[in-house]
């Protein structure tokens, strides 16, 4: 009987045909301070040479202005930065003028998603689904912008079914999404079996893991109880079981991605997505572990 490895990689032989690439992801901070420190780990993390940095987009476009201040202090810097742009709470007009205005600046990549509404705001505006986003700049600029757009391994939170959730991100693809970056996740089958249902529907695309190395774990835990994350019964055990020990749950998460990150490299994905929290330490450690 074959090994998990080679069971993994057979499943993976379409992703394994692109290129890889290595990215990693910001937010915009709000204050002087946030900005210089971003600066710092921009610069650690450029001597890793990513491909490129992407920044945040606040619920309802509520980081507008400073995404695109990130997004421009990083290309002043001599970085390659893609925006991310969501569109629910948007109108037409104003996903028109945000797009032409990044044209304008230079700005050529995009991670395009639907995002959340403000808390408090009732309405949707005029886009209710990512597609419908990456199906309008196509229309509006045909293919002056690279389209990012997310993917969920373990299915987000708000599908209907794990079926309804495949043929949603395949909406995307067919309306014009260039390459995908998942949702992270600890279990790579999850990843395994993800690209194997694409795959047999007939979806290509570059489908890049996302990474959350693990620095604090009620920080963890906050965040994959609001965006549908697992973390495995065991990991969770674990952690818990460290308490306020942070060096240890520092040196356990690096041994467990890590871990992951070669499981999922040897097998084929075409790179990988960290996101990095405006932390360069971690990611730079799981860089040098895997010999990258």
């Amino acid at each position: 009987m074959p090994g998990r490895a080679c069971r993994a990689s057979a499943i993976m032989e379409s992703q394994k045909k692109h290129p890889r690439t290595f990215s990693f992801e910001f937010f915009p901070p709000n204050t002087p301070e946030g900005l210089a420190k971003l600066a710092t780990t921009a610069q650690q993390l450029a001597e890793l040479k990513p491909k490129f940095f992407s920044v945040t987009y606040g619920a309802g476009g509520s980081t507008r202005e400073r995404t695109l201040r990130a997004v421009l202090d990083l290309r002043s810097a001599g970085y390659a930065a893609a925006p991310h742009i969501s569109c629910i709470g948007s109108s037409r007009d104003e996903i028109r003028d945000i797009l032409s205005g990044y044209r304008e600046q230079g700005i050529r990549h995009l991670v395009a998603l639907r995002g959340d509404l403000p808390s408090g705001t009732a309405t949707s505006g005029e886009f209710h689904y990512a597609n419908e986003l990456v199906a309008f700049i196509r229309g509006e600029f045909g293919s002056q912008f690279q389209i990012e757009v997310a993917a969920y391994p373990e299915y987000h939170p708000q599908a209907k079914s794990a079926r309804d959730d495949l043929l949603n991100f395949k909406r995307k693809v067919e309306a014009g999404a260039d390459s995908a970056i998942t949702q992270y996740f600890y279990n790579a089958d999850c990843y395994f079996h993800f690209v194997g249902e694409c795959e047999a529907m007939g979806i290509r695309i570059p489908i890049v893991p996302g990474i959350m190395p693990i620095g604090k774990f009620s920080q963890l835990a906050r965040f994959s109880d609001a965006c549908g994350a697992e973390i495995p019964r065991w990991m969770r055990r674990k952690l818990e079981g460290f308490g306020d020990d942070s060096d240890s749950i520092r040196a356990f998460g690096l041994d467990v991605v890590t871990r992951l990150c070669d499981d999922l490299l040897a097998a084929g994905a075409p790179g990988l997505h960290f996101y990095t929290m405006n932390q360069a330490e971690l990611t730079r450690s799981i860089w040098q572990r895997l010999g990258l």
